[in-house]
């Protein structure tokens, strides 16, 4: 893996590095999240990957199009996060197991006064969620289900009684995305990181609140009608962003954009 533009200096791409493994430590600094932020104030990331046709999945799932320094990345990303946000189908899709500990980011957590492990919460308006998957019954920090006051009461009492944390963001059965992110950053947990899918992704891009894009391009062509990254309805004015790092490895580029106003 190199680095095509410095992470901390993009003033001039200077010499390409030499292609090598980055380690874990030199990813979480790649990646770390900004500081001086005020105290309780969210950021939120998206980590998506995408071919070069705007494929964000392929036969439903994103692991087709993804490589192994896409999961090491993916894992530094979570290994950062104060919570993994996730929509219902992207839950059921890719299998969703609770978040793990993982000893390389063991200390930094700690220095930053997070918990062994992110939590995971499923945004989800109806609940209709297997309650008995290990997500629910085997997790390191409980999960959080996110979802609207509206929802039915008896998966209210169901996701409960599994030991799920309801958190309500929104009326009806609708989940407002920037209500979301307050939510969440009310109960501290403000280094945000979302997952997707593409319906959730554009719900937060469509309501501003989307701080960081991480997206991996990978050097592939799918054809076909998948989803791109982002979904839903569009926005009146497109949002610029900046290119704030990128890295390659074997044909795949790792971005990361940052809202220009943050």
């Amino acid at each position: 893996m190199r680095s095509l533009f410095p992470v901390t200096d993009l003033t001039t791409t200077g010499a390409a590095a030499p292609d090598r493994e980055w380690s874990l430590d030199e990813l979480a600094e790649a990646y770390a999240y900004p500081a001086g932020l005020p105290d309780g104030t969210p950021w939120l990331r998206a980590n998506m990957v995408s071919t070069l046709d705007g494929a964000a999945q392929h036969d439903g799932r994103s692991q087709p199009i993804s490589c192994a320094a896409d999961m090491r990345i993916f894992g530094t990303l979570r290994g950062l996060a104060d919570v993994v946000v996730a929509g219902a189908e992207t839950v059921r899709q890719e299998g969703y197991r609770p978040a793990r500990a993982r000893e390389a980011f063991a200390a930094r957590r700690a220095a930053a006064g997070q918990g062994p492990a992110p939590a995971v919460a499923v945004v989800s308006g109806s609940l209709e969620l297997d309650f008995a998957l290990p997500l629910f019954t085997e997790p390191l920090v409980p999960t959080l289900v996110v979802t609207g006051a509206g929802a039915p009461a008896d998966r209210i009492a169901a996701a409960r009684e599994a030991g799920a944390e309801v958190v309500i963001a929104g009326e009806g059965t609708r989940v407002d995305p920037a209500r979301l992110v307050r939510e969440l950053a009310g109960r501290g947990l403000t280094r945000q990181l979302t997952e997707g899918g593409p319906r959730l992704l554009g719900q937060f891009v469509a309501a501003g609140v989307l701080d960081e894009l991480c997206l991996t391009l990978s050097p592939m062509l799918t054809a076909g009608d998948a989803q791109r990254i982002a979904g839903g309805p569009g926005v009146a004015v497109p949002e610029r962003f900046f290119l704030a790092s990128l890295l390659e490895e074997a044909g795949f580029l790792f971005s990361r954009y940052r809202r220009t106003d943050r």
